[in-house]
């Protein structure tokens, strides 16, 4: 039983929690269990939250939460079928969420469906930032997509679909730092559509494995890469040619938002640099192995990143230029 079947059988719909005559988990309870699932599933939040401004630490544990659910509904499930039920319940859990949203002055819903603990903890920073149901719907969409769309003709599709998987993100963080421009949003955008890319030029193999093609078919006809030879993953001329232009592609949408961070309050400008700079070290990475990312992953090192922070940190303080 892999860990997520575990969450799932203690938080899913068919469990006792929503089968039973069990009270709601308290408020208390729901932050404790969205800090839990920040914290213990992406090694490097520990990091990011530290530099986080202490009283936003909570609310960025229960949007990751969130966030961390919904994908792991659309990857954890065996059986498109299944993640598509799934996914609709956690829908019909946000729209419960919304819909008994509570007054001004109270923190919880007073009455309505019973909420995973997500949406309990989610409830008052929702409330708080007014953040939009139309960002985490977004979300559920893309997870949805993934179960029906397995290979992408264009990259104007392939950005369709990061605009609802990466994007909302960035939205969803600009109005927890209060920071909701035209201008801003637009940057962030960029800065999500680059990250998803670096990630999908990341784990073409792994990708490839599960049965998900990212790499746009127009791109890989033109550069001549044949579907015989992604099946056999082959490195060749073509292959190298074409992640060579997958990867100034995404490293375009990652620099033309860096204008965001001075744009944001504070220690905040350090996390969302640092993630921008993440994407970027990425694709040199993907660069430096000659594009061959069927050979090997590209990762950031633990030590890579930590240098990340600390140039972040020093672009903050004015010590080293944008």
């Amino acid at each position: 039983m892999t860990v997520f079947e575990h969450e799932l059988a203690a938080w899913g719909p068919d469990s006792a929690y929503f089968e039973g005559t069990d009270a709601p988990v308290s408020l208390a309870q729901a932050q404790d269990y969205c800090r839990g699932v920040a914290l213990g599933h992406y090694e490097n939040f520990p990091v990011v939250s530290w530099v986080l401004p202490r009283p936003l630490r909570r609310h960025f544990f229960n949007v990751y939460a969130f966030c961390r659910w919904a994908d792991d509904l659309g990857d954890e499930i065996e059986g498109a079928e299944r993640s598509l039920e799934l996914l609709s319940w956690w829908r019909s859990q946000l729209e419960a969420c919304y819909a008994g949203l509570p007054e001004a002055g109270q923190e919880q819903p007073t009455a309505g469906e019973k909420l995973h603990p997500v949406f309990v903890a989610l409830t008052p920073t929702i409330v708080e930032f007014n953040l939009p149901q139309s960002a985490f719907d977004d979300l559920i969409q893309a997870f949805e997509q993934d179960q029906r769309v397995l290979e992408y003709e264009t990259f104007e599709q392939l950005l369709g679909y990061c605009q609802r998987s990466a994007n909302p993100v960035g939205r969803l963080v600009l109005h927890l730092c209060r920071s909701v421009t035209d201008e801003n949003l637009a940057w962030s955008d960029s800065i999500c559509t680059g990250l998803q890319l670096a990630n999908f030029w990341q784990d073409i193999a792994r990708d490839y494995e599960i049965g998900r093609i990212y790499l746009p078919a127009e791109d890989r006809q033109r550069f001549g890469y044949t579907a015989e030879q992604m099946q056999n993953h082959e490195f060749n001329a073509a292959f190298q040619q074409l992640m060579e232009f997958e990867v100034t592609r995404a490293r375009q949408f990652l620099r033309e938002g860096l204008p965001l961070v001075p744009q944001l309050p504070g220690r905040l400008q350090v996390d969302i640099d640092l993630f921008a700079r993440g994407g970027l070290k990425i694709l040199d990475h993907v660069e430096g192995l000659q594009f061959n990312v069927w050979k090997e992953r590209p990762e950031v090192s633990k030590l890579e990143f930590f240098g990340l922070l600390l140039q972040s940190l020093a672009r903050r303080w004015g010590l080293l230029k944008r």
